[in-house]
This record gives structure tokens, C-alpha cells and sequence, in this order.
């Protein structure tokens, strides 16, 4: 890596909390509005593959073509290999990557994937305009990202505010962006893009969905870089900590939880 690349600290990190949360993500969920565009025998590149459930689902789309999937986490990449030779998908590598310093030629992919990674980095024009150099003339770029200030939990319980502008400031200290989801759209055109849509949806958990988010975050503000970084930086206590990771355990457990946030997705054409 050159010294003129950025060294972004990700957020999240990778304790099982976050992994199991993103090992359950889907293709036909987080990828919906691309899936159609996809055909058979295309190359397909997905930047920040995590554990490879979403990858798996491209590349079955994509069959007999091929896809790569790029981790900065060598620990994910060997959970991706696993998960795809579980589901019996060989037309898939995982690999180390870095999206400001993609390893390929330019013009070698048809279709550029990115779910969730924008809001952890600091230079998104940057990251997206590699991301257009290995597409082909005419290729695909489809990125999808989060806008955390619209998370709504019901019940709300005061921690919630508390923990929302924890994050944000965590996110800030990195450098990173946690609404990335309104700025999105922008970061593409200024990446060159001039051919883009854009396709908004909101998430919603209800109930054991809602459960599963409460408890992941019970553990994520205590036991991931969020909690790590909040004390290293100084803005939050561990009693803060275990008030705001309290207080999702409530939520998890109460009757009914409920969850929602907004996201964002772009297509566009090289």
C-alpha cells in the first residue's frame, strides 16, 4: 500500500456481533435492484465482501461467469470460502483487496458491487472512481449504503439517543460518514458517473427480526471497535457503555420490538 492511500478505521469491526449480523444478509435482500441487470457469464467485482453470503448470491446469478469477492479481514475471507463451498457455488475467489488500490486492469469487470462499506471510509469519490476504472465501457456500478440518524426503535427508551449520538461521533472521530446513504448519489457523480438512478427503501424488523437487532446491539456497543473507540477517544465511560447495552437487552425482550431505517442504492453506468 502506497502512503498516499488512506488508512480508514472501520467502525464496526469484526467481532462476531457484526459478522453474524452481516452472514445473514442475502443477495435477493440487499442486492434486489441489481439482480435483474445481471446475466449470465458476466465478471462481477464485490468490494467489501464481509463473509460472503451476498457474493454467493451474485455469483449464482452470474453462473458461468465469474466473481471476486475483496475483504480487508483475512478472517472473513476464510468464513466467505467456507459459506461458498458450503453452498456448492465454484465460480466465486475471495481474496484481499483494498478499493482505493484495486488490483485489476482497468476495464476488466461488467458489474462493481459495494454494500455497506461507503459509510466506513474517508474518501468516497476516491474509492468509487477505482471502482469505475476496472468496469468495463458500459459497465455497472451498484453501491448501497445506510443512513444511521433515521434508525427508529419502538419502544424508544432514552439510551437510544444516547447511543445514536455516540455512534455518529465515533463514526466522525474515523473520519467516516454513518449517514453515507444522502450523500451517496453525490459521491457517484463526483466519481465521473453521469448515468445513474437511484433506488431508496426502508428496512424493517418486526419482532424476532427486531429481537436479533437489539440483542446483536447489546453486544456490538460493549465488545466492538464502537465501544473500543468510544473509550479510546474519549467520549463515553464503560458505565455508559453498559447503560446504552442495557438498554438494547431491553428492547430485545420486550413484547413487540420494532425497527426501522432508511437506505439508499445506486446504479450506474460507465
Amino acid at each position: 500500500m502506497t502512503a498516499d492511500v488512506p488508512r480508514d478505521r472501520y467502525t464496526h469491526g469484526h467481532h462476531q456481533s457484526v459478522v453474524q449480523n452481516h452472514a445473514r444478509r442475502r443477495a435477493e435482500g440487499e442486492a434486489w435492484f441489481l439482480l435483474p441487470h445481471l446475466k449470465a457469464g458476466m465478471r462481477l467485482l464485490d468490494v467489501g465482501c464481509g463473509p460472503g453470503t451476498i457474493t454467493a448470491g451474485l455469483a449464482r446469478a452470474v453462473a458461468p461467469g465469474g466473481v471476486i469477492g475483496v475483504d480487508l479481514s483475512e478472517e472473513v475471507l476464510e468464513q466467505a470460502r467456507d459459506h461458498a463451498a458450503s453452498e456448492g457455488v465454484d465460480n466465486v475467489t475471495f481474496t484481499y483487496g483494498d478499493v482505493y488500490q484495486l488490483e485489476y486492469e482497468d476495464g476488466t469487470f461488467d458489474v462493481a458491487y459495494a454494500n455497506q462499506v461507503f459509510q466506513h471510509l474517508t474518501d468516497q469519490p476516491r474509492a468509487l472512481s477505482e471502482m469505475r476504472r476496472v468496469l468495463k465501457p458500459g459497465g455497472l456500478l451498484c453501491v448501497r449504503e445506510t443512513d444511521y440518524a433515521t434508525m427508529s426503535p419502538a419502544p424508544k427508551f432514552p439510551e437510544f439517543d444516547e447511543w445514536s449520538s455516540l455512534y455518529h461521533r465515533v463514526a466522525y472521530q474515523n473520519g467516516a460518514e454513518p449517514d453515507a446513504a444522502r450523500y451517496l448519489a453525490r459521491w457517484v457523480r463526483e466519481a465521473g458517473f453521469a448515468d445513474y438512478e437511484i433506488h431508496p427503501n426502508v428496512v424493517v424488523m418486526d419482532g424476532d427480526e427486531a429481537r436479533f437487532w437489539g440483542n446483536m446491539w447489546s453486544q456490538r456497543i460493549l465488545y466492538s471497535n464502537v465501544g473500543e473507540d468510544a473509550l479510546r477517544y474519549g467520549l463515553a465511560e464503560q458505565a455508559d457503555l453498559d447503560r446504552i447495552s442495557a438498554a438494547w437487552t431491553r428492547f430485545a425482550e420486550s413484547e413487540w420490538p420494532f425497527y426501522m431505517y432508511a437506505q439508499l442504492g445506486v446504479l450506474a453506468r460507465k
